[in-house]
């Protein structure tokens, strides 16, 4: 049933105010102790922290102790109350008379109660410890991933419980929202099933409302998109309706068109029912050829999905109301990320969220939440399984992001790599169950039954969904990219992405804690820093351990450029025309606390070195570079947008020469088209009249060049630029020389930008400014371009754009280029 916002006499209140916690030893009594003050919705960890009894910093363990929220509520008569959410082993009593038990924090509850005036609500949340202590019950196989290993008998997150992966912070109380309801209006709609599709041409859409009290006779109507249909009663308790809205604006990921919503309003005499916004579009999956292949098709059209796995912003409060979410899902468009994966080992995150991937036009591949383990298979796990996964659905129902619904991460990876035989690699009940709730609620998702899966082997990159760590943790070379035949990868590119400034908080990385907050698989003798400097050592030619204690700052420096430089270049190779591959999502998108970890984006929200990158690698509009070997150099130019671009393909090989700046050796431009919604190849000698060794296939004497630049300029705009390449013959650590480099401090009244160019070709040329923050970074800036970049006060310099206090801030930094013998100082104009 779809969720029903809001309904003519139907009051909800929301029980946020007045909760005190209290905790004790397991199975203790906490008569008479002094509660403090618990934000609901929160957790036992927010509510502690803020009364200064725990650190995030150094977490105390949470699930050894009973949690006991409580409130008091006052009125008359029957109301409903509402848990959306409670973790985990939970019991509710009102007045000292038990209501309700749960021993799953991913399900809501309803329990009808009846009010005489002032009431005591409490909510215990039993000990999670002592209870999986007492869980019995052999598993084919114990995973390294989360201990200990009797989570797989409860229905709660994994988070806290991964060494190596994330905190050890504990989730523990009422993390969702409690509310109470009051029905005073003529009926009572108690549920919706609202289902929308989009053929190509004209949208459709099926409504029936489930209603109790309609009188005999009793007429109502639905709205969508500027059409009325009638709803019929059907003499009993529904109302129906099916419409068909010739034409309709369809719904599309941002990067392919217009995420355009659409609202429903229905109405049953005098009362409406809120249904919320509908998006119309089709989607489908092509296995290509030979049946292997996972590319999601839109309204008809093959999309890119690129983006990453998502990691919930507040691991303390567990927050999931609208302001929680919007800066980060925010953030991720503005990378051209379209796609966001909430992963099994995460948890079921809150309406808000898929409201927002809606309107942003973010489609989200949702895993079910397991993960690693061999889960039970008793009549009464499955049952609260079939429950969880029908309530997500429901209340997701009318969200056209949702596309993906996976049965979970890594489960028969886990088992076919601890080397079990085939048969044992699945867990067909569980499956099972999960898509026969698909079927029934969306039928419309693409279902994956795990994630990887689809191969000879699960994690086999060449067919089905894929976890590609060739490039990243196993070390293979950028070539392994394209050699792997990757089909689509739910998670890929792992490394210890380090931030632009050392965080606060976390040791220098020469300190022996600082591999405390470096990712590591459990039990392996490497960690993702490892991984990181394998990759410098190659792209840079240094000797990374050396450069660390040698010359700490160019460590810190290539470290920061190398991880994006490596993420660009697959996403660039998977991105080309002809590639195998129709999506990556990179892991992780964000870091769950400070530190050199997977996420390309810091624990408070910054952006990292690695998240420019990848910025540029998911542009809509994008020219690719590619070495061929003896075929030469290729250009892919890549259109996803719903219209044709004509454009200025220009290519120019430099040489960056000592004396007097950078030479083009090779200019060469021709006007080209790029087609909606498509892709074109061509060889770059296609672009000149003459022969030229761009990759240095031949070796015909002393390579001429050090960079290829591709750049894609607007025809239409005055050769503005849309898009630009790099290609680097002789390997990126170009010689360190005076570049020439130049910036110019422009604008005033908070309005500042930085004016760049340089002499010679500058590679990942990057601000450094403690008050301002550059909005672009570690990019690579030909001879001749001018690049103009906004700067923006930083979170801490406790101002913001427009303000009079913005206006009085002076930009006072540095420019820096990898390959530069020193960085260039501006400062403002006061």
């Amino acid at each position: 049933m779809a969720r029903i916002r809001s309904v003519t006499g139907r009051r909800q209140t929301l029980l946020d105010q007045g909760w005190t916690l209290t905790a004790s030893a397991p199975g203790g009594s906490d008569n008479g102790a002094e509660g403090i003050p618990a934000p609901v919705p929160g957790t036992a960890a927010q509510a502690l922290q803020a009364a200064g009894l725990w650190s995030a910093e150094d977490p105390a363990p949470l699930h050894d102790k009973d949690v006991v929220y409580r409130t008091r509520l006052t009125g008359h008569g029957p109301r409903i109350l509402r848990f959306h959410g409670l973790a985990t082993i939970a019991e509710v009593r009102l007045d000292g008379e038990r209501i309700l038990t749960s021993d799953s924090m991913y399900l809501a509850h309803e329990v009808p109660v009846t009010l005489n005036g002032e009431a005591e609500l409490s909510i215990r949340f039993h000990a999670l410890h002592p209870a999986l202590a007492a869980k019995k019950g052999r598993a084919r196989w114990r995973p390294k991933l989360a201990e200990p290993a009797g989570l797989r008998f409860v229905r709660t997150t994994l988070l806290g419980h991964m060494p190596g992966w994330c905190p050890p912070i504990h989730a523990v109380g009422p993390f969702r929202p409690v509310e109470l309801v009051e029905e005073t209006g003529p009926c009572r709609v108690l549920g919706a099933d609202l289902r929308s599709g989009y053929d190509g041409r004209d949208g459709h859409l099926s409504l029936r409302l489930t209603v109790e009290g309609a009188a005999a006779g009793a007429t109502g109507s639905v709205e969508v998109a500027g059409r009325t249909a009638p709803l019929v009663f059907d003499g009993v308790d529904g109302f129906s309706a099916d419409l068909t809205l010739p034409g309709v604006e369809p719904w599309w990921p941002h990067t392919h068109g217009e995420p355009v919503l659409h609202g429903v309003t229905a109405r049953i005499g005098s009362a409406e029912v809120d249904l919320g916004r509908v998006g119309f579009r089709s989607l489908d999956v092509d296995r290509g050829p030979d049946g292997n292949g996972f590319a999601l098709l839109v309204n008809g059209v093959r999309v890119f999905c690129r983006g990453g796995c998502w990691v919930p912003v507040d691991l303390v409060g567990l927050s999931s109301d609208r302001a929680a979410y919007e800066s980060e899902l925010r953030r991720m468009r503005d990378a051209g990320a379209n796609m966001v994966r909430v992963g099994g080992t995460m948890l079921y995150e809150g309406d808000a969220f898929f409201e927002l991937c809606d309107e942003l036009g973010i489609l989200v591949w949702q895993d079910a939440m397991f993960a690693n383990f061999d889960y039970p298979t008793d009549p009464a796990f499955l049952d609260s399984v079939r429950a969880e996964i029908a309530q997500l659905l429901d209340r997701t129902q009318a969200s056209p992001s949702l596309a993906v619904l996976c049965g979970g991460s890594e489960m028969e990876q886990q088992a076919a790599m601890l080397g079990l035989p085939r048969a044992s690699w699945s867990q067909p009940a569980l499956t099972a169950v999960i898509a026969e709730e698909a079927a029934a609620r969306r039928p419309d998702l693409i279902r994956v039954a795990n994630s990887p899966s689809g191969g000879a082997l699960p994690f086999i990159a060449n067919a089905g969904v894929t976890h590609y760590y060739g490039v990243g943790a196993y070390m293979k070379p950028l070539e392994d990219a394209r050699c792997a035949g990757v089909r689509f990868a739910s998670e890929c590119l792992a490394f210890a992405n380090l931030c632009e400034d050392d965080p606060l908080g976390v040791p220098a990385l020469h300190h022996p804690r600082w591999k405390e907050r470096v990712p590591r698989d459990p039990g392996a003798s490497w960690d993702f820093e490892d991984v990181r400097e394998h990759y410098l050592e190659a792209l840079y030619d240094v000797d990374p351990r050396r450069l660390r204690y040698e010359d700490p700052d160019r460590y810190r420096r290539l470290s920061r450029a190398v991880t994006g430089e490596v993420m660009q270049a697959v996403v660039d190779e998977w991105r080309r025309a002809g590639s195998t591959c129709a999506g990556g999502l990179v892991w992780q998108w964000r870091d769950p606390w400070p530190g050199a970890g997977w996420g390309v984006v810091t624990a408070d929200g910054t952006p990292k070195p690695a998240w420019h990158a990848l910025k540029r690698a998911f542009r809509p509009l994008r020219v690719i570079l590619t070495d061929e070997g003896v075929n030469g150099l290729a250009v892919h130019l890549v259109n996803d947008t719903a219209q044709p671009v004509e454009a200025l393909l220009r290519l120019t090989a430099w040489r960056n020469g000592a004396r007097d700046g950078a030479v083009p050796v090779l200019k060469a431009e021709r006007p080209v088209t790029l087609p909606a919604r498509g892709a074109i190849s061509l060889a770059a000698a296609e672009l000149s009249d003459r022969f030229f060794d761009t990759t240095y296939s031949y070796r015909f004497g002393p390579i001429p060049h050090d960079v290829v630049t591709a750049q894609l300029l607007s025809a239409e705009r005055e050769a503005e630029p849309i898009d630009e390449s790099h290609y680097f013959p002789k390997g990126r650590s170009l010689p360190r020389s005076d570049l020439g480099l130049t910036a110019v401090v422009e604008g005033q009244e908070g309005n500042w930008a930085l004016r760049l160019a340089t002499a010679r070709f500058a590679c990942s040329v990057h601000v450094e400014d403690e008050r301002f923050q550059a909005e672009d970074a570690w990019f690579h800036l030909p001879p001749g371009v001018e690049r103009v970049i906004r700067l923006r006060p930083r979170a801490g310099s406790g101002v913001t754009d427009g303000t009079a206090s913005a206006g009085r801030l002076v930009p006072d930094g540095e420019v820096h280029a990898l390959n530069a013998l020193a960085p260039v100082r501006y400062r403002g104009n006061a």
